[in-house]
């Protein structure tokens, strides 16, 4: 009958065992110095070698020439053993025995002595599916054992094994196998059973097998059964439904393009294909780690599991990103696997996943903000519309409504804009005028530039700096009973501010009502001279006209609370 490969090649000494030397190293000084323990736990993720190593410790404490490290294999106990037949050599499967009726069953088994061999050794596997009921029941046993007696735990979740129980064995934690490890034994069985295989094709398998001998060797198994005496890397890639770097690099091209069209072609040929697009995102994260993980280590490093040429094309792939770019990719596209774990429209999260991939590509890095703002001149303001003379004419149709709603925090920046702009010589017109009485009944259109004036100087005499900045970047007039404001929609709030009604009130010694048109202002916004009486220091007005810092404030915005003079 046929044997699979990971039972035929199974290891048989120590010596045989890939990888795990911290464990065979201890196992064999603990047999030539005679301090053999009564209890192991073996620990690791699958595949690793727990119980193979467990099979060999047991041939060596009962092989007729030992205790020893390298058993003879020859002997009646050594062959037993091997084919699984030893009476002294009781492997329990914890999975299906895992109550308190099977170890209680195991503890008076555990009374009588060997029958043939030197110790009566119990291996048990999958030992953190016991009960806790049943592990108190060995509790006991465990701890005072009789001195023939050796139990050895496997289990690939020691955390689940009770602190009772780890603390009265020795705990070995196996470790996954390193990919180049894996890749030369794999090549040493196909050399065996004659099977020509290239290092890619063998690293596809060793990658399948994520670390795992056994995992590793049955999938080198089944590409034997599917594609004969050659292994051929596109072969083996199309069986186990991996993706070859070529197709995972259509997506870093897209990216270097900046092009998401591409990026939906990548999920129309994986649904045309077949592909399970859940496994190419996972396929796609592992992508970008190597990458990362290339760009940053070198393509000599043993970091990555990928075969010479492999790494090679990778860290060609990888001179073109940053690192802050690779990184980004990376954290985005293990976000979209998760988000595919849940998703019933897989495609459409695939889709919208990679053109989120395109745009994270075209965002600049704080630092290079910062530094175009040094180098670069301050940038040119709009040029506005000359205001209008004092004669002009008010508006004939009432402005729409305010708008009402919150605004947002770039809106609210740009509002607080410093009143520090040179003064600009007013016209004689504006000046020529004078406001009218109270008592007058009827009043003619006041000058816009002469009432915009007042209303500054009184907000800023009264401290209402924010809503004389408002009026700064406003054009006001006065018609009659309305007094008429048009600026940008991100001010609506300021003018309907009662402070605001209030300062009109005592301005114009009437109450006006407040008419507010949205967009910018079509006639006068002029700077309004800076009062005379030295409000803001020295110190605030250099910072404030400093081009720098009104370039910064151009580009992103912000508010300046607190201005300190350092050399005080």
């Amino acid at each position: 009958m046929y044997q699979v490969i990971a039972r035929k090649y199974r290891p048989q000494t120590f010596h045989d065992v890939v990888n795990q030397e911290h464990v065979k190293t201890t196992l064999a000084n603990a047999i030539a110095q005679k301090r053999i323990a009564h209890g192991y736990i073996f620990s690791g993720q699958r595949g690793t070698g727990k119980t193979t190593i467990a099979r060999i410790l047991a041939r060596c404490l009962n092989c007729i020439e030992g205790p020893t490290a390298a058993p003879c294999g020859i002997c009646a106990s050594c062959k037993e053993i091997a084919a699984g037949g030893s009476p002294d050599v009781i492997e329990i499967d914890a999975a299906s025995n895992r109550g308190i009726n099977e170890m209680r069953e195991l503890r008076e088994n555990v009374r009588y002595q060997p029958a043939r061999d030197r110790y009566k050794i119990f291996i048990v596997d999958e030992a953190h599916q016991i009960t806790n009921e049943a592990f108190n029941a060995l509790l006991k046993t465990i701890e005072e054992p009789p001195e023939w007696a050796v139990f050895v735990l496997c289990t690939t979740e020691a955390q689940k094994i009770p602190a009772t129980i780890a603390s009265r064995c020795q705990h070995f934690s196996f470790r996954s196998v390193d990919f180049d490890d894996l890749t030369s034994r794999m090549a040493w069985i196909c050399s065996q059973e004659g099977i020509e295989a290239d290092a890619e094709a063998l690293a596809v398998l060793a990658v399948a097998g994520e670390g795992s001998v056994r995992d590793s060797l049955s999938a080198l198994d089944q590409a034997i059964a599917c594609c004969g005496s050659k292994l051929v890397a596109a072969e083996v890639r199309a069986l186990l439904g991996a993706f070859s770097i070529d197709s995972l690099a259509k997506v870093s091209q897209a990216l270097v393009a900046s092009d998401p069209r591409r990026m939906l072609d990548v999920v129309d040929d994986l649904e045309r294909s077949g592909q399970n697009l859940q496994h190419f995102s996972r396929e796609l994260s592992r992508y970008f780690r190597n990458l990362l993980v290339t760009r940053i280590a070198g393509s000599d490093t043993r970091l990555v599991a990928a075969s010479p040429s492999e790494r090679e094309r990778m860290a060609e792939i990888a001179a073109q990103f940053s690192e802050e770019d690779l990184t980004r990719y990376l954290q985005l596209s293990l976000d979209l696997f998760r988000d595919l774990q849940f998703s019933l429209q897989p495609r459409f999260h695939l889709e919208i996943g990679l053109v989120r991939l395109v745009h994270a590509g075209r965002l600049i890095k704080i630092e290079d903000a910062l530094a175009g703002l040094a180098s670069s001149e301050p940038a040119a303001r709009v040029p506005q519309a000359p205001r209008p003379s004092a004669t002009a004419p008010p508006p004939t149709s009432a402005p729409p409504a305010p708008v009402r709603g919150a605004l947002s925090p770039f809106d609210l920046d740009r509002a607080k804009k410093a009143a520090s702009r040179p003064p600009e010589p007013q016209s004689s017109g504006a000046n020529a005028l004078a406001p009218l009485s109270v008592e007058a009944p009827a009043r003619a259109p006041e000058a816009a530039g002469d009432a915009r004036t007042r209303l500054h100087a009184h907000l800023t005499a009264a401290g209402l700096t924010h809503l004389a900045d408002a009026v700064e970047n406003a054009a006001v007039s006065v018609s009659g009973s309305d007094l008429n404001v048009a600026a940008a929609k991100s001010y609506a709030l300021y003018f309907n501010d009662r402070g605001f009604n209030e300062a009109v009130r005592q301005v114009f010694g009437r109450p006006l009502n407040v008419k507010f048109s949205a967009g910018e202002p079509g006639g006068a916004a002029a700077p309004i001279p800076a009062p005379s009486s030295g409000a803001a220091d020295d110190a605030t007005r250099r910072a404030l006209t400093n081009p720098e810092v009104q370039r910064f404030r151009e580009v992103f915005g912000g508010e300046i609370r607190t201005i300190r003079n350092l050399k005080e």
